[in-house]
């Protein structure tokens, strides 16, 4: 893959930035505070603004290599993150990149996500060449699963209690997308 690291992308409604250490506040009010949204993820909803803190200066620092992908979400009308989405996992090898992402609840199911996902997805495929983009979801949150159908990634079946999330041991709903599925999709 030809890694470009983090860089700002824009879609109809949304910036897709990297992570500035003034997000903090904004990143604990919006969503990372709240146990509703965390319910699924492998981190658990934060305590106190510092926790926020020490994760976005965390982030912040791993700015400068060019495999490392995280992004605010921002809203252009808001002007402020309202979640994250990132490659969670990757293999050169496999040439694949796994993507993660949580948005606030105040935003759930107004296409945010989808926006957000499908906003990634030309750049990974023909910028860093990725061969391949999945996903996965808990099968309690079939609302992930309807971002990645959206997204254009296929649903390639259930592993069972494959991962672990703030539920405990969980299945694992498994979403991939191939770059010439992606192309042969943009005609």
């Amino acid at each position: 893959m030809e890694h470009k690291g983090t860089v700002k992308i824009e879609t109809e409604r949304l910036v897709l930035r990297r992570f500035v250490e003034e997000d903090a506040e904004v990143m604990f009010a919006n969503w990372a505070s709240d146990p509703e949204v965390t319910k699924f993820l492998r981190w658990p909803a934060h305590g106190s603004v510092e926790v926020s803190k020490r994760v976005v200066g965390d982030w912040v620092s791993h700015y400068g290599e060019e495999d490392f992908y995280q992004w605010a979400i921002v809203p252009k009308e808001l002007g402020e993150p309202i979640g994250s989405i990132s490659v969670v996992e990757q293999n050169e090898k496999a040439e694949k990149v796994h993507i993660g992402y949580c948005i606030g609840r105040k935003w759930w199911r107004q296409g945010y996500t989808s926006e957000a996902l499908r906003g990634l997805l030309p750049f990974f495929f023909r910028e860093v060449k990725a061969g391949r983009v999945e996903a996965q979801h808990d099968p309690e949150n079939p609302g992930s699963g309807k971002v990645m159908e959206a997204c254009g990634l296929r649903y390639e079946g259930t592993l069972r209690r494959a991962d672990w999330s703030n539920r405990g041991i969980v299945d694992a709903c498994m979403y991939g997308l191939l770059a010439e599925e992606f192309e042969a999709g943009r005609d």
